[in-house]
């Protein structure tokens, strides 16, 4: 942490980027997106609260009128189910052995969330091989493009498979917490995905934070050592408060956001959505490796 440490230290002026964002949020169109969003969720360590993320935002995104589908990628420490008190019956693991298509894996959770589970406790598609992914990519691709967002749940760390997810989603977002090992793996990650895959822009949410201030710390910090040793751009899109009822929302198997709508971390997660419905879409697809990335490029025909 020490040249975190010193980038702060040095200036931390210039990294307030994140208070732009204290100006009233565009209203959220209620139509349709053009295409649909593939945002992939990750952190560079486990523990940071990051499927509850994906959870409470996919909810919070269906209450504003958003056709959501879950893609859980820890394929095989799976739990994006569990959140959600579901059992399914077949996973990812059936599609990738061939026995079942993505559409006949599907689960529905509440407010009409769609969810691709994966398996838990198997190790066989816990690196995916060329064939694999492409026969993921071709089965999503084939779902007609049902969704306003695709939401990726993918593992801890910067395995292979988290790399591959971060880099075939349009959308890359982070989640750390203020503890200071989960900031150096978060930029780590980062590190690795700039470096080696040539990804410039990420989104940061910082969760489990005690104030905003805190939040914003955590920003400046990544932002500093950023702007001194890597090519990328971080842009800051909320923070999740600390809060015991989370705790006790996950014990039940129950989404924070329905469980305790009228809490701070429930107006939270609502802002986080209606933040990244109203950003505008990205067009062109980053590279030729992307999920809906036939889609994008007929749509960028067109335009």
């Amino acid at each position: 942490m020490s040249n975190l440490h010193n980038a702060v230290v040095q200036d931390q002026a210039d990294s307030l980027r994140a208070m732009e964002r204290s100006s009233p949020q565009a209203p959220v169109s209620s139509t349709r997106d053009t295409a649909t969003r593939v945002y992939a969720i990750t952190s560079g360590k486990g523990g940071v609260g990051k499927t509850a993320v994906v959870a409470n935002m996919a909810v919070a995104m269906a209450k504003i009128g958003k056709k959501v589908l879950i893609l859980d990628a820890d394929l095989g420490l799976a739990n994006i189910d569990v959140v959600f008190g579901l059992a399914p019956k077949y996973n990812l693991n059936h599609f990738f052995s061939g026995d079942y298509e993505l559409s006949e894996i599907i689960v529905e959770a509440p407010h009409g969330i769609k969810i691709l589970p994966a398996g838990s406790g198997v190790q066989n598609f816990t690196r995916l091989d060329s064939r694999q992914k492409l026969k993921l990519l071709d089965g999503l691709d084939t779902m007609h493009n049902d969704f306003d967002f695709v939401l990726i749940d993918t593992e801890a760390g910067i395995s292979e498979n988290v790399t591959y997810f971060n880099t075939a989603a349009q959308e890359i977002l982070v989640v750390t917490t203020p503890d200071p090992t989960a900031i150096t793996d978060a930029y780590a990650l980062m590190k690795l995905l700039s470096t080696q895959y040539h990804e410039k822009s990420f989104n940061l949410v910082v969760n489990q934070v005690q104030n905003d201030n805190e939040a914003l710390d955590v920003y400046r910090k990544l932002t500093m050592v950023s702007n001194r040793y890597l090519d990328i751009s971080i842009d800051f899109l909320g923070s999740i408060p600390a809060d015991r009822q989370m705790i006790d929302a996950i014990r039940k198997q129950r989404v924070m956001v329905d469980l305790y709508p009228s809490s701070k971390i429930s107006s939270a997660f609502a802002q986080l959505a209606a933040t990244i419905c109203s950003e505008q879409q990205q067009s062109p697809p980053k590279g030729g490796v992307q999920f809906f990335w036939k889609r994008l490029l007929d749509i960028g025909g067109r335009g």
